[in-house]
């Protein structure tokens, strides 16, 4: 089981992500606009980097639902390997069998 503090800073980012992807889609697009003047542009690459960094998208980390484990992270199913194979094992998840021989 991963921290809690981990867990809970992750859905912190989330918010933050939520919070201004509007703002920052603005931003990008005025900042990628060729047709407009190069100062304009430039201000508003300065308004993107006074935003927090934690508003950026990279900044999320994908984490299973069950562990909270970061890696290994199955994002069809929203979990790692481990608790897909747990729940897998026990006919929870539906289309997926243990192999054995």
């Amino acid at each position: 089981m991963a921290k809690v503090s981990a867990i809970e800073k992750g859905k912190r980012v989330r918010r933050t992500v939520a919070k201004f992807a509007a703002k920052r889609a603005v931003l990008k697009a005025i900042i990628n606009d060729k047709t407009l003047p190069m100062d304009e542009r430039f201000k508003a690459q300065l308004k993107l980097n006074e935003l927090p960094r934690s508003s950026s998208k990279v900044r999320i980390r994908n984490r299973c639902e069950i562990s909270g484990r970061p890696r290994a992270f199955y994002r069809k199913m929203k979990m790692s390997r481990i608790a897909l194979r747990e729940l897998g094992s026990q006919g929870k998840i539906p289309g997926i069998v243990k192999s054995s021989w």
